[in-house]
């Protein structure tokens, strides 16, 4: 699935994540559609046995917990 060599390797299960938020912005919304991608990314996570997820700014605030944010 992910290219071997790449400049970056993408976290895991982020092409089944992006497209799920994707889904569900879209207007008509199509659950049925919505509702297969979710499954998708549930596969995804067992498969892969991801047990969180976060995103970048939240990584950061976590490294640097003595940045606040007025």
């Amino acid at each position: 699935m992910d290219k071997p060599g790449g400049a970056q390797s993408q976290p895991a299960c982020a092409r089944e994540t992006l497209n799920l938020l994707n889904c569900v912005t879209e207007s008509p919304y199509d659950q049925d559609k919505c509702l297969r991608l979710l499954q998708s990314l549930r596969d995804c996570v067992l498969n892969k046995k991801v047990k969180k997820f976060s995103l970048a700014d939240q990584e950061q605030q976590e490294a640097n917990p003595t940045s606040k944010i007025a």
